[in-house]
């Protein structure tokens, strides 16, 4: 888990000014342009990276599990051969994002106010706020649709890229270290991660970004109700582009970090 951490931690410092912009647009929903112009406005080219610690906090617990777990359960429970199905291998996904979500749920809700934070407000005002207003309970808000989130993100993410590693390898003769398998299959993931994932991400930003003195929604299905009444279906996959442009390269990063990891240190690649 410690390798999934490490290539999480390190893949973040690079896609957390898109997640930024993909987080404002969907809590103030104003568009790509205008957005980024406002971020720079506000405080440079350093503002992109506002809440950047909390970001590494959340890559440290959660993918630490979600990402770094995932081989030892696949092949735990039998799906870790070639000719296991991709339903098991969706399932090893499931166990291991939604077990890392509770253990990454407060950086998450942390994450989440400082990247909306217009206020100008320290990272301690507002642990100390949050703490105050709502105590320990606070940082687990949204915690439902968190799990549920990181069930679809990460047996998405892992059962697509392991089975995508496979056909490429049958496809092309590559083999399953080759950093073009995993490039390839990496970028094949983010994009069905994407698809699956915004209407979880959306309604789990709205939660989260609840101000800490006040509750907007009493919980996921108002949430999702409200969000459908203001703005139709659709508006679930608003900042999609960004979140597509985040998941593409994060997934890319973190997926080729680990193998290199596994690959140095002797262990089976995914």
């Amino acid at each position: 888990m410690a390798c999934g951490g490490a290539a999480a931690a390190f893949a973040v410092n690079f896609t957390h000014p898109i997640e930024l912009v993909k987080t404002r647009m969907q809590v103030s929903g104003g568009a790509l342009g205008a957005t980024i112009s406002g971020v720079v406005k506000e405080g440079g080219v350093t503002a992109f990276w506002k809440g950047l610690p909390f970001g590494w906090g959340r890559e440290l617990s959660y993918t630490s599990v979600k990402l770094g777990a995932y081989a030892p359960v696949r092949n735990a429970i039998g799906a870790g051969g070639p000719d296991a199905g991709i339903g098991m291998k969706f399932l090893a996904g499931a166990l291991t994002g939604g077990f890392g979500s509770i253990l990454g749920n407060p950086f998450d809700v942390l994450k989440t106010l400082a990247q909306t934070n217009t206020k100008g407000e320290g990272l301690g005002l507002l642990v100390g706020n949050l703490y105050r207003d709502q105590g320990m309970g606070g940082f687990y808000r949204g915690v439902q649709v968190n799990i549920m989130r990181a069930c679809v993100l990460n047996a998405t993410k892992m059962g697509v890229y392991d089975a995508t590693k496979g056909f490429v390898t049958e496809q092309t003769g590559w083999g399953r270290k080759d950093i073009k398998t995993s490039f390839s299959a990496a970028f094949v993931a983010g994009f069905f991660m994407t698809l699956t994932v915004s209407p979880w991400d959306m309604i789990r930003t709205k939660l989260m970004n609840q101000p800490t003195d006040a509750k907007l929604y009493d919980g996921f299905a108002d949430c999702a109700a409200k969000t459908i009444k203001e703005g139709g279906v659709l508006s679930l996959w608003r900042g999609f582009i960004p979140i597509w442009a985040r998941f593409a390269p994060q997934a890319t990063l973190q997926l080729l970090t680990i193998e290199m990891i596994y690959n140095k240190m002797g262990y089976s690649g995914i």
